[in-house]
C-alpha cells in the first residue's frame, strides 16, 4: 500500500520570513476582515516555484533528499529573492519577484526528479510573484490596493526560505522541510 499515490499534493515555495512576512500576514487578516475571502487567502504568503505534484507515499522522503541535494549543490548560485515591485492589476494584486539563482536550483532539482519516478513531469514556474489578492470582487479593488500600500513596506527586513509543502485534501498545509535562501 505505501507504493500507491497518496491523496496529498506537494509543492515547493519560497516563503518570506521576518518583518515583511508580518506585514503580509497583517494585510491578509485585514483584507479578509474588511472585504471577505479571496483566493489568495487559501495560502500562506509564498512564491510558487513548482506546480503541485503527486508522488508515491514511500517516495516523499526521496524527493526531499533530492531537493536537499540540489540546494547543497547550489552553493555557487546567488539564492537571493528580490522584490521588483508592488503591482495592482484589475484581477490580481501582488509582489513581482526576481530570483534567478533559486529558479536555477529548482531547475536542477527538476532535472533530477524528471529522470526519476514522478508520475508527471515537474512543472516549473517562470513568473515569480507573491499574490496578495485575486478572485476578489471588482468593487474592492481600490480599497485592497490602498490597504496594501498602507500595510506593506517593500523595504522591510525579509529573509526567504525554500519550503517543501504537503497540501492535504482538506486544504491544511504541512511544511515537511525548509532551507534558508539568504
Amino acid at each position: 500500500m505505501n507504493d500507491e499515490i497518496n491523496h496529498c499534493q506537494y509543492i515547493i515555495y519560497a516563503c518570506p520570513v521576518g518583518e515583511l512576512n508580518t506585514q503580509l500576514e497583517t494585510y491578509f487578516a485585514q483584507s479578509y476582515k474588511l472585504f471577505g475571502e479571496n483566493k489568495a487567502h487559501k495560502y500562506m504568503p509564498h512564491c510558487t516555484l513548482t506546480g503541485f505534484f503527486t508522488v508515491k507515499s514511500n517516495s516523499v522522503a526521496l524527493k526531499i533528499q533530492a531537493l536537499d541535494r540540489a540546494y547543497r549543490e547550489a552553493k555557487n548560485l546567488a539564492l537571493a529573492v528580490t522584490i521588483n515591485q508592488l503591482t495592482f492589476k484589475e484581477n490580481w494584486h501582488g509582489l513581482e519577484l526576481q530570483a534567478d539563482g533559486v529558479k536555477q536550483l529548482i531547475s536542477n532539482f527538476a532535472q533530477l526528479e524528471n529522470a526519476s519516478n514522478l508520475p508527471d513531469k515537474l512543472r516549473l514556474k517562470d513568473w515569480l510573484h507573491l499574490s496578495l489578492a485575486y478572485g476578489f470582487m471588482a468593487e474592492h479593488q481600490d480599497n485592497l490596493q490602498k490597504l496594501a500600500r498602507a500595510t506593506i513596506d517593500l523595504q522591510a527586513d525579509v529573509n526567504w526560505q525554500l519550503r517543501f509543502y504537503q497540501k492535504n485534501p482538506d486544504w491544511s498545509w504541512k511544511c515537511l522541510k525548509f532551507w534558508n535562501l539568504n
